[in-house]
């Protein structure tokens, strides 16, 4: 897509809002020129922040609001009470075509109910899903759905594969991304009747999804497939205890480079190695859960996040638009419906 990506930015949502997000606005800049912000929150704490970027500040457009959605807000609460917090009002922008995408470092629940209620869902899409890219020995993949369906029949999974799929290759830019059906085995028989019934329409002649088949938890890290698929409660389950691993595994190194001064010399002679597991395992380069399936493209960003990891965030989501995420679900949409349905299954 040509012309120049317009960015709402919900600059009152984080931790550390509202100075990350102009930072990482200002890091997105200089990596994507063709950038441009508008930023919904305290003019008064915005106007000196964006100041600070002489060169770039043309690029930032303020719109004030003193109103912003809290950490702890009930979404429904915020649903209500929140139409002129700087959260509502980026996420109306693109709903009003103003923006192509918004990005919000914000409250989760609230940003999810907000971007339902004023971007609705893509037409043939019964339920969001939320996806993220996670690192993997063969490079990086995406997982879905990672919280906002704890339940889903067979029809939301086929959903979540063709999202899922078209995020790959939008985002990481894959031709030909592979799909798996997270299971408790690789075998047909395996799993609950949901899983299986969306394993068979994906198998189905003339399906969009190269479909790979099943596949079990370990392969996750392995990169097996390039797409993950599941439903919300084990997404959750899963990416909390991979984080949680991460954490683990570099404590475990922290400690075992502090245990003797052998062992602090040997750290010196693997310092470089160790700075790049670091950076491959850096949280930061996979800032940016995506809310698929909504009629327009929002991304959440992690709330304790820094600029860099901001500047993710918003790359993911110009990535969406550049590389026409929303027009490819339509196309694989229309191929969804030449397939027979997926059997019916109880949630």
């Amino acid at each position: 897509m040509t012309g120049p990506v317009i960015v709402a930015l919900d600059a009152m949502g984080g931790d550390h809002a509202p100075d990350i997000v102009v930072q990482g606005a200002a890091i997105a800049m200089r990596r994507l020129p063709n950038t441009r912000f508008i930023l919904f929150g305290d003019k008064a704490r915005l106007d000196p922040l964006v100041a600070r970027h002489k060169k770039l500040r043309e690029r930032f457009q303020v719109h004030h609001t003193d109103e912003r959605v809290a950490d702890d807000a009930k979404p429904s609460a915020a649903l209500r009470a929140g139409r002129n917090s700087s959260m509502r009002l980026a996420i109306d922008a693109v709903g009003e075509g103003k923006a192509d995408c918004v990005v919000s470092a914000g409250n989760t629940g609230a940003l999810m109910a907000m971007a339902r209620f004023s971007l609705k869902m893509f037409p043939g899409i019964d339920r969001p899903a939320m996806a993220s890219i996670l690192p993997s020995q063969r490079g990086e993949s995406v997982m879905l759905d990672l919280g906002a369906n704890l339940e889903c029949d067979a029809e939301n999974l086929v959903q979540f594969a063709l999202m899922g799929e078209m995020f790959a290759r939008t985002v990481l830019g894959q031709k030909h991304p592979s799909v798996g059906l997270l299971n408790v085995g690789s075998e047909d028989m395996k799993g609950h009747e949901a899983v299986r019934g969306a394993a068979t329409r994906l198998r189905s002649p003339g399906s969009p999804i190269n479909f790979f088949g099943f596949i079990e938890g370990d392969d996750i890290g392995a990169g097996t497939v390039d797409v993950v698929v599941t439903d919300g409660w084990t997404g959750n389950v899963a990416l909390k205890t991979a984080e949680g691993t991460a954490r683990l595994v570099t404590d475990f190194f922290r400690a075992s480079f502090r245990h003797s001064l052998t062992a602090r010399i040997g750290y010196l002679f693997a310092a470089s190695a160790l700075a790049k597991l670091r950076k491959r395992l850096d949280p930061r380069q996979y800032n940016g859960a995506v809310f698929l399936g909504l009629n327009g493209i929002a991304v959440k960003s992690h709330g304790g996040t820094d600029a860099l990891g901001f500047a993710n965030a918003i790359g993911v989501a110009v990535d969406m638009r550049n590389n026409g995420f929303l027009d490819l679900i339509r196309d694989g949409l229309q191929r969804l419906k030449d397939l027979a349905p997926a059997p019916a299954s109880a949630n």
